[in-house]
This record gives structure tokens, C-alpha cells and sequence, in this order.
């Protein structure tokens, strides 16, 4: 099969540990979306699967074109855009029940700080950019000052509050791989102090209402492969952010999802496609196990 990555950098650790395992059997291609037109996608013949790890806007235009083409995107797209939008993250949680923290958003920061914004019973409270990429906003306010000096370094930036919810200055960073959960313990992008190295945390730490609440969230989300970042707030768990296709950096058994996951979806949409029977060559090896246990790559 041939499997193509959409992404600037194929030598992500995640990307690369996958295409070890899917090569030479299968066939791996890297499209860079920065240079790729998306009106005339360099990729005649479609590959078989398009893995999604851009976000900008014309990796988002490139995998759309590609998906009205008949490939098969993950993630979507669409989920993927989604994602981008802190505030469409935030009413999509919260319409279908999902523990999502409450979000407010302005056209800017200074909306927040003059008549009709917030008062002293708003803080303390997190401030994040509402459209969700590389190096933006994510502070701790306690006041309105910190708020004004915010709004002085960012005056035209779009953004959305959420309470702060104290806790320990560790966050909950669970993965999803079609099913199957990876999660570390990773110091919070609010601490003072140096986030330091990720504590050790596993699938098999978490309870399962835990486990059945993140996958859930790949159910409402449209997400195969994505990210979620949990607090425990008053002892419940708590949504603050949800991130497609993130690194999923020193996760054992990533690589192995990822690349069962980009076969499966090649050959399901081959299937699809045919009028005949499905294609013979299997997705992965026999026996491939259910989401939820360690992945094998038929390499």
C-alpha cells in the first residue's frame, strides 16, 4: 500500500518510528502542505491513505481537495479544523455532555477588561487564544491587571477564558490511537516553573469510566488519532483542551497503532471503492488485536 504523510516534518519521532515499521513492504511518502498546491495536489496517483499532521490553513485546504479526490484523510479535515477553534471545541463538548470546562470568548482581550467584562469574582482564570497553533496564548490571570498587560502584548487577538481549576501543576495527557490510550503526566503550561520531563502514567493506571470518557471524545469529535488534556476538578475529570494528531512523543506502542491504524483505513476504503470482494492483502497481521491492546504492523 501507499501511504503518504502530510506534514513539514516526516522525521517527527512519531512519524518516523511508523514508517520504519510500515517499510519496504508499503510504500511511505511525505507531501509538505507549505509546498504542495492544494487546487493541484503532486500526488497522481492518489496514495492509499493520507496521514493529517498540519494544521495550517493550506494543509487543511490540501486535505480537503484530497478528500473530494476519494482519498481517505486522517484525521478529516473537517475534525481536524474543528480543533482549531477553542470555541466550536467548547460548544461541541459541552452539546454532547462531555465534562468540557466553561468557556468564554472575546474578540479580543480588552473586551474582557472594560465595561460589561469581568469582575474580581471571574479570577483567577485561564486566557487562550481562541484559534489553537504553534507559540499561542495560554496564561494564568489572577486580575485585571494581568489582563491588561496581556491585552498590551496581544491587542487584536481573539480569545477564550475558562476558569482556573486549581490542582497539583500536572496535567492529564491521555492519546488516542483508534481506540487504544497512551497517557503521561506532564507539568501544566501554567506552572512557573520548568515542565521538566513527563511522569510515568499508563492506560491501565486510569479507571475505565476514564478510558470510556476520552474515547468518547473521539466519538463526538470525528478524531482517529488525537489528544486530550484532563484535570481532576473536585475529584472529576475535567476537559481543558482536545488536540488532533498531536506528537504522542516516548508512547511504546504508538508507532504500532499508528501504522495498523493508516493500513486499516487504506484498506477499508479500497473495499468501498470495489464492487468486488475486498482487497486480499490484509490490513494488518492476523490476530491484530482490539483497540485497547498493543498494536502489530504486518511490516
Amino acid at each position: 500500500m501507499r501511504i503518504c504523510l502530510l506534514t513539514p516534518e516526516p522525521g517527527h519521532p512519531l512519524l518516523a518510528a511508523t514508517t520504519a515499521l510500515l517499510t519496504p513492504r508499503h510504500q511511505v511518502e511525505p507531501l509538505d502542505p507549505g509546498t504542495a498546491d492544494p487546487a493541484r495536489p503532486d500526488c497522481a496517483p492518489l496514495a492509499d491513505v493520507y496521514l493529517l499532521k498540519a494544521r495550517t490553513p493550506r494543509a487543511l485546504a490540501l486535505a480537503r481537495r484530497l478528500e473530494a479526490l476519494g482519498a481517505p484523510v486522517v484525521n478529516s479535515a473537517a475534525a481536524t479544523e474543528l480543533c482549531q477553534d477553542r470555541t466550536r471545541m467548547a460548544e461541541l463538548a459541552q452539546a454532547a455532555g462531555l465534562p468540557f470546562a466553561a468557556t468564554r470568548t472575546a474578540g479580543s482581550i480588552g473586551e474582557l477588561t472594560g465595561p460589561g467584562g469581568l469582575t474580581a469574582a471571574d479570577f483567577p482564570l485561564v486566557v487562550k487564544s481562541r484559534h489553537s497553533r504553534r507559540h499561542d496564548l495560554v496564561a494564568k490571570a489572577e486580575d485585571v491587571a494581568r489582563l491588561e498587560q496581556l491585552a498590551r502584548d496581544r491587542p487584536d487577538e481573539p480569545v477564550v477564558v475558562q476558569p482556573f481549576t486549581p490542582n497539583d501543576g500536572w496535567d492529564q495527557k491521555l492519546w488516542v490511537i483508534a481506540g487504544q490510550v497512551f497517557a503521561a503526566r506532564r507539568r501544566s503550561e501554567l506552572a512557573a516553573a520548568d515542565r521538566g520531563p513527563a511522569r510515568p502514567l499508563t492506560a491501565a493506571d486510569l479507571p475505565a469510566d476514564r478510558l470510556d470518557l476520552v474515547r468518547r471524545v473521539g466519538e463526538v469529535f470525528g478524531l482517529d488519532v488525537y489528544g486530550v488534556d484532563l484535570l481532576d476538578g473536585a475529584g472529576e475529570p475535567l476537559i481543558v483542551d482536545v488536540n488532533a494528531f498531536p506528537g504522542i512523543r516516548g508512547q511504546a506502542g504508538a508507532p504500532e497503532a499508528l501504522a495498523a491504524l493508516a493500513l486499516r483505513a487504506a484498506a477499508g476504503a479500497a473495499t468501498r471503492s470495489s464492487a468486488g470482494p475486498a482487497p486480499s492483502a490484509p490490513s494488518v497481521l492476523p490476530g491484530q488485536p482490539r483497540a485497547g491492546a498493543p498494536a502489530q504492523v504486518d511490516a
